[in-house]
């Protein structure tokens, strides 16, 4: 005899673990390249540095052996770990025919929507953090009393989202998407989900560098590349996991300055700033350049009108589904890989040697469980029941070994 269906049993079979897992790593350009590490259990994190190596050389003779230099570990740690939740909500009126019961061909019909919308969001919010910074959008006008704020990433708002909004001196106000205008950036706040009192942002101006977070990221947000990778004196963070930047070459990654780059000099300039990480770098010759995609089209322009030392190598153009499209470029200093990502801020390029970095996870994205199994929580309203379900990621990302890395910062075309 068939047993009967329910809906936390057609939640296991079609939201499972292994179809998440491998859906988030497609979709995140970091996770896709980085060694995941599902091992963090919480707590404080070691995260162990070279300081120095051995560099005792002597020409004529031996070194004497109490003059002998030791290779030098140092110790960083990561004290929180930070936790991304995704929430998904299904209406039961959704699913039910009329004789009452959940229908499988009703949730069927309706998950892979929804997943496909969770599965961009938590895309975005992900990669976005991971790659550049606790923000996903920056104010390029003063706000007004209507809670219209010109941004200048507005693809990256959605209708009924919650925002946090900061510029560093009011206090952080929290709104909700009531409308988006792509062709002018504008976007405009209320008060309450749903709601259509406007959000005074008056207070919240340009000079104040004024700024938009998903919920909680302003204090639990992911490690960034970009802090990660600039110099205190560029915008970055002075120490590195406890420890400071400055007071060992390894934990250092090569800052090139990128202000003098235009779309018509880009090609000459990556090449000249991968020289340079190839110099002064301590890693091998393994490297990618991640970047736009404003800047990903000036170079594929340039090349194609261009007849210089540079060309695409023919057939090495991989184009995914999720969000980036990678070239190989062949120049006088070898083959680069350029990679465009849709979530890179147009500011920087990053010079990654993807062996420098890890995801330490503890057991990377994963449905909430119930003690008693269940992997939702019913909700009872007067409007009816609804289920939710939440999923989590805790865990960082580590940048262990700066030195093999640069970074292209003010690029400002």
């Amino acid at each position: 005899m068939a047993t009967t269906r329910t809906f936390d049993t057609m939640l296991n079979d079609h939201l499972n673990y292994d179809l998440l897992k491998e859906e988030i790593i497609k979709r995140v350009l970091i996770l896709n390249k980085c060694e995941i590490d599902n091992d963090w259990k919480g707590g404080t994190l070691p995260v162990p540095f070279k300081a120095a190596g051995g560099s005792s050389v002597s020409f004529g003779s031996l070194t004497a052996s109490t003059d002998i230099s030791e290779a030098k570990m140092v110790r960083g740690e990561i004290t929180t770990m930070p936790e991304l939740w995704g929430s998904m909500i299904f209406n039961h009126r959704d699913f039910i025919e009329h004789d009452g019961k959940v229908n499988e061909n009703s949730f069927l019909k309706l998950l892979p929507e929804v997943i496909e919308d969770f599965m961009d969001y938590v895309k975005n919010a992900a990669s976005i953090t991971m790659l550049s910074n606790s923000y996903f959008a920056s104010a390029t006008a003063t706000g007004d009393a209507s809670g219209n704020l010109t941004v200048d990433r507005p693809e990256r708002f959605d209708i009924n989202q919650k925002v946090i909004i900061d510029d560093g001196d009011s206090s952080p106000a929290t709104g909700y998407v009531l409308n988006v205008n792509i062709n002018t950036s504008v976007v405009n706040f209320v008060t309450t989900r749903g709601g259509a009192t406007p959000l005074d942002l008056s207070g919240y101006s340009l000079a104040q560098a004024t700024r938009c977070y998903y919920d909680g990221a302003q204090t639990n947000a992911f490690t960034s590349l970009k802090a990660s990778l600039l110099s205190a004196a560029n915008g970055g963070g002075s120490p590195l996991y406890g420890q400071t930047k400055t007071a060992f070459p390894f934990l250092q990654a090569i800052n090139v300055p990128g202000a003098a780059i235009t779309a018509a000099n880009i090609v000459e300039k990556l090449f000249d700033a991968y020289t340079t990480v190839l110099k002064l770098g301590k890693g091998g010759m393994n490297k990618e350049a991640v970047m736009s995609w404003k800047h990903l089209g000036s170079i594929m322009k340039a090349l194609e009108s261009g007849k210089g030392a540079f060309h695409i190598i023919p057939n090495s153009q991989k184009v995914t589904a999720y969000g980036w499209t990678e070239i190989t470029i062949m120049g006088v200093a070898g083959a680069l890989k350029v990679v465009g990502v849709q979530e890179m801020d147009d500011d920087a390029i990053f010079i990654m040697d993807w062996s420098a970095c890890k995801v330490h996870s503890n057991g990377f994205f994963r449905k909430r469980v119930g003690p008693d199994g269940r992997s939702y929580f019913e909700v009872r309203a007067t409007t009816g029941y609804s289920y939710i379900q939440d999923i989590c990621f805790l865990g960082d990302l580590v940048l262990n070994r700066p030195s093999r890395c640069g970074i292209i910062y003010s690029i400002s075309y």
